[in-house]
């Protein structure tokens, strides 16, 4: 190069041989990293799986193209991207392959421009080929179009001939009293006199709804989802010392196992974001439940505050001890909807964190087909809603997703109010979120009204229907159904004030909405028989547990334990339905910021347009067709009974109208406050006041 003259190597083909060990370094490393879906910290990511594979002897995961293909990766991916990393990497190897077999680069140059005529060509006649067959079966296809017209208008003067029939018929339109009828049918039978009323006045709203359709709002080419660059950045948590303290841990739990008289080998561990997952392969003959039952003496040699044994981990032989990190990594946002890949056939898909490999989890509502979310006090269980509902508004449209928010708390989900996506405004009172409750099985009823008179099973077919009448130039005035998502952020409220009502409706919406494309997520921090029951439990099969105070609650969630053993902050165990085990996953952070930017876009493009048909009124509130001061709804029920009966008691309460305890006690003791029954004599039924006669 200093003389002017280009260096002459001595070895070509050695060099060659490099050059191709190079690319192959860098086309493999790009395999694992898109096997791990890591989209960032290629490098650091791939150190820290080489650490893993030197402590544990060569026995840990692969480690894709090392040190030095992260690092040429990572060059080429920043100046060309993954595609053209790709591209790269195969231009190097085919150049390192000629210089290793001394083919001339010309030679090599010419093979590959007769293969691109030659493809060439074969596409131009096959173009020709296609052309030719088209213009000879034009003739059929318009024969075809023609009959298909000549249908169509026959069936547009028979629905002509229809309409002018039911404008003479009487004032009750015959679909919505078909339809009255064909409901109740559907409709169990009343279990009680208390649930009687709400029945009829259930059965009022589905008439009403059958005579004027919801008012969903229009199609807006304009509206663009909001972009990446409204969420923020979170700091990176530096977890050297985990590195350092997982060869110890691995020899700690070794030796504590063998003085226990327990054969196992740490044969691989992972770093996740809140725990470190240890696999053990026990010897034959080992016990698993022996392992299990060593989780207090394990967790005393680690120091650890406590820790969470899966025995046997689902599709390996092997034992996860999984001990907390002194340094929890905080998962962003931002990175997992980022990561993220989009597919327009789930847009129900949210993701909800990264598992303890790293991976992205997500979640598609559409299949689940309702969540059950629990879990105590700052456990992250408002974080992980508002990343679900946030998810929904950066991948939805209102036109593709509505939701039905309830928060009984008035601070968790008022941030969503006035949002483009909302059917109704977020419902703060517990007496209307039963009403909103009955209005979505209203709707759904509906919806199935509508798939049988046009042959359709499911929203997804009927929409479909709707795309191909639209393609094929046919006008219809029916619009495409939105799914529909009903977040309830604390359910234990609702049960306490309405818990028949409220039951009811979820337990309707939960057996039959999936098909009509309306799915629940029920969220409560106390995770009880009373709040969470057995119908409710058995109708909702996915759920989410966060961190809890016992075994006992881990078990009312997840019908296992394991919860109470969590970290908090978002660490939780995640079990969708058709899955026997759960997933530990840590949950994606968003900050308020990050929500009221997401909104902020929102509502600048687009306000809203509540659905008049879902909108609750003060008639539509439980207790409000009551006694109208404050008392129990079946106050009036109640006075007619002891009334007749001429004896009145909390467990006659109980047993005549099936209510608990603490809701007959209060009606007793607004009988006694209206001087309606006699003081309690003992164990004696209270003396009726009131005359046989009286009216």
């Amino acid at each position: 190069m200093v003389t002017g003259h280009s260096p002459q190597l001595k070895n070509k083909r050695a060099f060659g041989g490099l050059v191709t060990y190079l690319g192959g370094l860098v086309t493999y490393e790009n395999f694992f990293l898109t096997q791990h879906k890591i989209d960032s910290d290629f490098l650091l990511r791939t150190m820290d799986a080489a650490m893993t594979n030197i402590q544990t002897n060569g026995s840990g995961n692969l480690v894709g193209g090392g040190i030095v293909g992260a690092g040429l990766y990572s060059i080429s991916e920043f100046l060309v991207g993954p595609l053209g990393t790709y591209l790269v990497a195969g231009v190097v190897i085919i150049l390192g392959l000629c210089l290793l077999a001394k083919i001339p680069l010309v030679t090599v140059l010419n093979f590959l421009s007769r293969l691109v005529k030659y493809l060439f060509q074969g596409v131009v006649a096959l173009f020709k080929a296609t052309k030719a067959v088209s213009q000879k079966s034009k003739p059929l296809i318009e024969n075809v179009q023609e009959k298909h017209q000549e249908r169509h208008v026959v069936k547009e003067k028979e629905s002509v001939a229809e309409q002018t029939q039911q404008d003479v018929a009487p004032q009750v339109a015959p679909s919505a009293l078909g339809a009255a009828i064909g409901d109740d049918k559907d409709l169990p039978k009343p279990r009680s006199l208390a649930e009687s009323s709400w029945q009829d006045q259930t059965q009022t709203e589905e008439i009403k709804a059958e005579t004027t359709k919801p008012s969903f709002v229009g199609v807006n080419e304009n509206y663009q989802l909001p972009p990446l660059k409204l969420l923020s950045e979170v700091a990176k948590t530096d977890q050297s010392s985990e590195q350092k303290a997982m060869k110890q841990n691995r020899k700690v739990l070794e030796e504590t196992l063998q003085s226990f008289g327990v054969d196992a080998k740490v044969v691989n561990t992972i770093l996740g974001p809140a725990v470190t997952k240890y696999e053990l392969h026990p010897a034959i003959g080992v016990k698993v439940s022996k392992i299990v039952n060593l989780s207090d003496d394990l967790a005393l040699a680690l120091a650890a505050k406590d820790l969470r044994i899966e025995a046997p981990i689902p599709g390996k032989s092997l034992v996860g001890i999984e001990v907390p990190n002194q340094n929890v990594a905080t998962v962003s946002f931002k990175s997992i909807i980022a990561a993220q890949k989009k597919d327009p056939t789930k847009p129900l898909e949210v993701p909800l964190g990264r598992d303890i490999s790293g991976n992205l989890i997500t979640a598609d509502l559409a299949k689940m087909p309702h969540l059950l979310i629990a879990g105590s006090t700052g456990s992250g269980k408002s974080v992980a809603i508002n990343g679900i509902i946030t998810s929904l508004l950066m991948n939805t449209t209102p036109e593709q997703v509505r939701l039905v928010l309830v928060d009984p708390k008035k601070v968790e989900l008022g941030v969503y109010n006035d949002v483009a996506h909302l059917l109704t405004p977020v419902v703060t009172d517990p007496k209307k979120a039963a009403g909103a409750l009955h209005k979505l099985v209203v709707e759904m009823e509906r919806r199935y009204e509508v798939f049988a008179d046009t042959g359709q099973r499911n929203i997804t077919g009927y929409n479909k229907m709707l795309a191909r009448q639209k393609a094929d130039g046919l006008e219809s005035e029916e619009q495409p159904m939105p799914y529909i998502v009903a977040i309830v952020d604390e359910l234990s409220d609702l049960m306490m004030t309405a818990s028949n009502e409220v039951e009811d409706a979820i337990v309707r919406l939960a057996q039959m909405a999936r098909a009509a494309g309306i799915h629940m997520i029920l969220a409560t921090q106390r995770p009880s028989v009373d709040v969470i029951t057995g119908l409710i439990k058995a109708n909702v099969p996915s759920r989410m547990a966060f961190a809890v105070s016992s075994g006992t609650d881990s078990r009312t969630i997840i019908d296992q334990y394991g919860a109470e053993k969590l970290l908090g902050r978002g660490d939780m165990l995640f079990l969708p339905m058709g899955q026997n085990k759960p997933i530990r996953v840590q949950g994606a952070f968003i900050s308020d910021e990050d929500v009221e930017n997401v909104v902020g876009f929102i509502k600048d493009q687009q306000t809203v347009s509540y659905d008049q048909s879902m909108e609750i009124s003060d008639q539509d509130m439980v207790g409000s067709s009551g006694a109208g001061d404050g008392k129990d709804e079946l106050y009036s029920q109640v006075l007619e009974f002891i009334r007749l009966e001429q004896k009145c008691s909390i467990s006659l309460l109980q047993r005549r109208f099936k209510i608990g305890y603490n809701r007959a006690a209060r009606i007793v003791d607004d009988l006694a406050q209206d001087g309606l029954i006699g003081p309690q004599e003992g164990s004696k039924p209270r003396q009726v006041l009131l005359p046989p006669n009286q009216d």
